[in-house]
């Protein structure tokens, strides 16, 4: 039987004006980790259901998961100031390396003038309870523990039954691999289904917080950069002190010595098997193969064996199924689009995946001509749709309750928001275009509203959105109508 016999030792915390690293193993300081606290922004909804649980009487176990780079570790940080928890970050090594990480930081926090012989994680935790009355636990890469150990789950759930359950233990366990948190901690077979007291899935953020990253960035700029970047945080401190896009672009995605050159592999290859199904599907939506039929055709491949990997991309967050916003039944629509439901990853695979070749031989400039001719009409116009879909549900979000697109056979209407209980409904376009719009524009918006059957006599606005502007005679008419509003985007 083997026991760790350790004494207290101390751990240094380097204290740096901009952040904090933390040591989780005192030799070789395998479990470092720098957490930039400068950029901490949107995520008030998640803290602050952080911080309920803090307060609740009795304990409280939160999953905290979602893609890497979302800044999940980084919202841990704000949540555990002035709270002086125990923040552990597992690893892919063994089960013995990782009980040994932990208990070296638990006896930092909590020294014993004694040797101790601990041989199990419930001892660890026995330990903690012990010597603290409201323990603050945090457990970052919680699916590494499950990985090496495939009986992890289960001890944690006898952990949480035996020793927190019934103490005043604040316990967060937290990950990056949506697949396996989905496997480890909340699917129904799981051991521990059932014990939490919440769950965050932490998202991208929105669009309207990029303006606190890109600080000295006019509105059209923070857009263009936005539609490479998305809202992860990550890629965004990476492109924030850049002040060319294509230079950016050019640095730190085409270079195949740059962190984001092979960013979408290496999430993949963390999630799934057969990266070269995913990669390919992706691929073909990328290129416009929206509906699955055509996917299908593409790719050769049959509907059913496609059907799997759609749905495994949409529970990653990598891949959307859009319905037309009238659709009753979303699930058995058979008019289902699918999308790329990240801006980056969209973005890669329309400009460096199918481009590696020359990539890889350091033909960047190629690459970067490319990109810079088709920017805007392959991508930008797309990522403009979303931008503004974004800003007219803020706007009216006391006049409808549902958002989405609408199309037909032969139409398609860019924004559609609906109150069903007011009958009210407003519609937009979104003109991504260097030149000024005109009435024809909203011509053809209101011809198209009125062949929605559906919303026939519903009370309607329009909406449209311009980059460049509009012209004077559709600015007199819009003076006109009470019920059409004109958005200039692009500052």
């Amino acid at each position: 039987m083997k026991y760790y016999s350790l004494k207290y030792y101390s751990l240094n915390y380097n204290i740096l004006n901009y952040g904090v690293i933390i040591f989780t193993d005192f030799v070789h300081c395998k479990n470092a980790i720098f957490i930039n606290m400068n950029n901490f922004v949107d995520r008030k909804k998640e803290l602050t259901f952080l911080n309920d649980e803090y307060k609740r009487k009795g304990s409280s176990f939160v999953v905290l998961y979602g893609r890497r780079r979302n800044g999940k570790t980084t919202l841990i940080k704000k949540y555990l100031e002035n709270k002086n928890g125990i923040y552990f970050l597992a690893t892919e090594e063994n089960d013995e390396v990782n009980k040994a990480s932990l208990l070296r930081l638990v006896l930092n926090k909590y020294p014993s003038k004694y040797e101790l012989k601990i041989n199990t994680w419930e001892d660890i935790f026995k330990y903690i309870v012990d010597n603290d009355k409201k323990p603050v636990i945090v457990i970052d890469e919680f699916q590494y523990l499950g990985m090496v150990n495939q009986a992890f789950p289960s001890i944690f759930q006898k952990i949480w039954d035996n020793i927190l359950k019934d103490t005043n233990a604040k316990v967060i366990i937290c990950g990056s691999l949506v697949n396996m948190m989905y496997s480890q901690a909340l699917n129904y077979s799981s051991p521990l289904y059932g014990r939490r007291t919440g769950q965050i899935r932490l998202s991208q953020v929105d669009y309207e917080w990029t303006k606190y990253f890109y600080k000295k960035a006019n509105e059209k700029q923070l857009m263009e950069y936005y539609a490479v970047t998305g809202g992860v945080p990550r890629y965004i401190e990476i492109f924030k002190d850049s002040y060319n896009l294509y230079d950016a672009i050019e640095k730190n995605i085409l270079d195949k010595n740059s962190l984001l050159y092979l960013e979408p592999e290496f999430i993949l290859k963390k999630e799934v098997k057969e990266i070269g199904n995913y990669f390919s599907i992706i691929r073909a939506i990328a290129e416009g193969a929206r509906k699955i039929s055509e996917i299908s055709i593409k790719l050769n491949m049959k509907q059913t064996g496609i059907t799997f990997y759609l749905n495994t991309l949409q529970e990653l967050d990598l891949v959307k199924r859009e319905v037309p916003i009238t659709e009753r039944n979303n699930a058995k629509s058979k008019k289902g689009l699918y999308k790329i439901n990240d801006n980056f990853i969209c973005f890669w695979f329309k400009f460096v995946y199918p481009y590696k070749d020359f990539l890889e031989i350091g033909n960047i400039a190629y690459v970067r001509n490319v990109i810079e001719k088709k920017f805007v009409e392959n991508h930008m116009s797309y990522v403009y749709e979303d931008i503004c879909r974004e800003k007219l549900f803020k706007k009216y979000i006391k006049k409808i309750n549902k958002i989405g697109k609408w199309w037909d056979k032969n139409n398609e209407i860019d924004i559609v928001g609906v109150n069903d209980d007011e009958k009210y409904v407003v519609c937009a376009e979104c003109k991504y275009k260097s030149k000024k719009i005109g009435v024809d524009v909203l011509n053809s918006l209101i011809d198209k509203s009125d062949k929605i059957n559906e919303y026939k006599n519903y009370k309607k606005e329009y909406v449209i959105y311009s980059l460049s502007g509009f012209d004077s005679k559709l600015l007199k008419i819009a003076k006109q109508m009470k019920n059409v509003k004109l958005e200039k985007e692009g500052n």
